[in-house]
């Protein structure tokens, strides 16, 4: 698993437009209540206990970056996806917290 910073992932999402990088699958894994105050466009909510029921879903081979408030919940879930044969997965370092400081400075914090 690697580490991600708030403003590495805001370059990769930039370029995903210009088709220079595939956009990553974002899977934030705070809860719904979480979500509803702030996310990242194009995450999907995928509560952290929902995860491994849901593991089917996701595709093992694609850039997976995982999200949760301040990092804690998605290195878990990172791990979790690499011991279960995802390739290529990400951890937002600093969470949703990070990139509100570091890329969104106007989404709510919490």
């Amino acid at each position: 698993m690697q580490q991600i910073s708030p403003n590495e992932l805001a370059d990769w999402l930039a370029a995903s437009g210009c088709h220079e990088r595939a956009v990553p699958v974002m899977l934030d894994v705070r809860e719904p209540w979480e979500m509803e105050i702030c996310r990242i466009d194009g995450a999907l909510a995928v509560p952290m206990a929902t995860v491994p029921p849901r593991l089917q879903e996701f595709d093992p081979d694609a850039d997976t970056v995982v999200v949760c408030h301040h990092g804690v919940r998605s290195f878990q879930v990172a791990l979790f996806l690499e011991r279960n044969g995802f390739s290529s997965v990400y951890n937002l370092a600093g969470g949703i917290d990070a990139w509100s400081c570091d890329v969104e400075p106007s989404m709510p914090k919490y």
